[in-house]
């Protein structure tokens, strides 16, 4: 009877180590407040969804704006058109397209600073491509350099969605804030400042084939406010 009891214990202990180990497993995996990783690509090209970084609220800062007085903030209102874009593409994630937006939008600013007109052909629509390449290749012939930082973004958000046929389109507002020059060939400067923060906003187009086998979206338009 003894060795049955002491069976039944060593049973128990196994059982209690195994749920601590998964519970620590799950209590100790990365969340959106953690500082978020290297931008990283697949092989395939895709962009790979990030961390949040626009800085959405959660509920501690809701009750943070209780203790304040502060009002709590009001819903956002989804655009019209989402629920047309969900039924044409069931598998649509707004989280997952503004993470992939945000790293579109760093890597066209990259692109279109420096030049690499190879990177921007791949992210933008015809049109919006030539006015990009058009003056690239007139900064080449100044002899102009642009420099610019992203600093951080502020906002990130679904302001527009609509079906155009079998094309989905999503507009996005950006709230960034930038560091930008332009100097000319002796690097003086032309245009910004090199020491000043701005916070830019930008409106961005987005467009993709709902019956494509390509996941990526493209830039159609382009737009900011001043």
């Amino acid at each position: 009877m003894q060795g049955l009891q002491f069976f039944d214990l060593f049973i128990f202990a196994m059982i209690a180590a195994f749920l601590v180990l998964r519970l620590h497993r799950v209590l100790g995996r990365r969340t959106g407040h953690h500082p978020p990783p290297e931008h990283r690509r697949s092989d395939a090209g895709e962009v790979i969804p990030l961390p949040d970084r626009n800085g959405q609220r959660d509920e501690a800062d809701d009750e943070t704006l209780e203790e304040e007085g502060a009002p709590p903030p009001a819903p956002r209102r989804r655009p019209a058109g989402m629920t047309q874009i969900k039924i044409a593409n069931p598998g649509f994630n707004e989280g997952q397209f503004l993470d992939g937006a945000r790293y579109a939008f760093e890597t066209i600013l990259e692109a279109y600073a420096s030049g690499d007109k190879h990177s921007l052909k791949a992210l933008l629509a015809g049109s919006v491509y030539e006015g990009f390449a058009d003056e690239i290749d007139r900064r080449e012939k100044a002899g102009e350099n642009l420099e610019t930082t992203l600093v951080s973004f502020i906002l990130a958000d679904i302001v527009g969605a609509e079906m155009a046929g079998r094309k989905a389109q999503l507009t996005v507002k950006f709230l960034t804030e930038q560091v930008n020059v332009l100097r000319d060939s002796e690097g003086g400067v032309l245009d910004g400042d090199a020491v000043t923060v701005a916070k830019i906003t930008d409106i961005w187009t987005f467009v993709r084939d709902t019956r494509s086998s390509d996941p990526n979206w493209q830039l159609i338009d382009t737009d900011s406010e001043d």
